[in-house]
């Protein structure tokens, strides 16, 4: 099958684009307000783009009443977000942190997950969570949409400091197995990391 973006006539009984990019880590987003509110969201658009210096990105969709999310908000006032990553451990607080609340809301007490102190940043981390990347906004990029109401928008995040939690090491390398990382798929679908392989880059070259 082929269908054009454009009109999204593609037939099928859900829009498969987000099928089609798996999995996607998830970006667990811990920032704060001016004001000093604590907002912790998951956002299925999320990566690392380049690794000297360190940096990563996420992207949210933003609809009326509210095009502007309470993270990106945040992120542009202060300037300052924390990555946690999301484990099978923690699936059903992620999920719980995704409702929509109000502003004022702090989703850490509503998924009951408790804050630690970030070191070199103000947001508070996910203290279950076994790794965190205290982030500095670099920039926040506005993307095309079709929403003239909505706002779509990418947030480029400078990765300055990282916390791993020793347990999940072996060998001084981190542990999948041990870590066991969840990913989104499309629809209402997620992944668990099971099986890890490796092969060698080939060698050579003209």
């Amino acid at each position: 099958m082929f269908y054009e973006t454009s009109d999204n006539r593609h037939g099928l009984p859900h829009d498969p684009f987000k099928s089609c990019i798996v999995p996607r880590p998830i970006g667990w987003i811990s920032t704060l307000s001016a004001e000093n509110v604590v907002n912790l969201a998951p956002y299925s658009f999320f990566n690392g783009v380049a690794s000297d210096p360190p940096m990563v990105m996420f992207s949210c969709l933003g609809l009326p009443p509210r095009p502007n999310k309470d993270t990106l908000a945040n992120c542009a006032d202060t300037g300052e977000f924390v990555f946690n990553l999301a484990t099978w451990d923690l699936r059903e607080e992620m999920n719980a942190t995704s409702a929509a609340v109000n502003p004022d809301a702090d989703e850490f007490e509503l998924a009951g997950l408790e804050k630690a102190p970030s070191i070199l940043i103000k947001p508070p981390r996910v203290k279950a969570s076994p790794i965190h990347m205290e982030c500095v906004v670099h920039q926040i990029v506005d993307l095309p949409g079709t929403d003239p109401k909505a706002r779509n928008a990418m947030v480029l995040g400078r990765v300055v400091g990282i916390h791993i939690d020793e347990s999940v090491l072996t060998g001084g390398l981190i542990d999948m197995d041990k870590l066991r990382p969840i990913a989104r798929l499309g629809y209402m679908d997620y992944s668990r990391v099971d099986l890890v392989f490796g092969m060698q880059r080939p060698s050579g070259g003209g």
